[in-house]
């Protein structure tokens, strides 16, 4: 099982600087857009919270259509996501629909969207 690293914004910013001075400011602005979501579909709702800064607006939708509360994260599973894995977060709100651990995912779900102007 792969670990995924989380890199907080101390380490972004000490990173954009030493490669900016290093390729003559060219790498900045990948440096500052940050890594690009990672695919979270089928893996467990903890995944999310721990994978993601702490800073990420992380909203939590249940896909049964039920609105049921996620008390414990470790039970469920997520179904859906937004933005797309392998996009840039761009500051954006990570949408994810979830399903308890055991059920089945909806084929279609809310967080499986185009882009909306939030």
């Amino acid at each position: 099982m792969k670990r995924a690293a989380t890199v907080t914004a101390g380490m972004a910013l000490a990173l954009t600087a030493t490669v900016g001075t290093a390729t003559g400011g060219t790498a900045i602005a990948a440096a500052v857009a940050g890594p690009p979501v990672p695919d979270f579909i089928g893996k467990g709702l903890m995944t999310v919270f721990t994978t993601m800064d702490h800073r990420t607006k992380v909203e939590v939708r249940d896909a049964s259509g039920y609105d049921r509360t996620v008390l414990w994260p470790s039970n469920w599973k997520v179904c859906s996501q937004h933005p797309a894995p392998g996009t840039d977060l761009g500051g954006r709100t990570l949408a994810v629909d979830v399903m308890k651990k055991g059920e089945k995912c909806p084929r279609k779900s809310r967080a499986a969207r185009p882009d909306d102007a939030r």
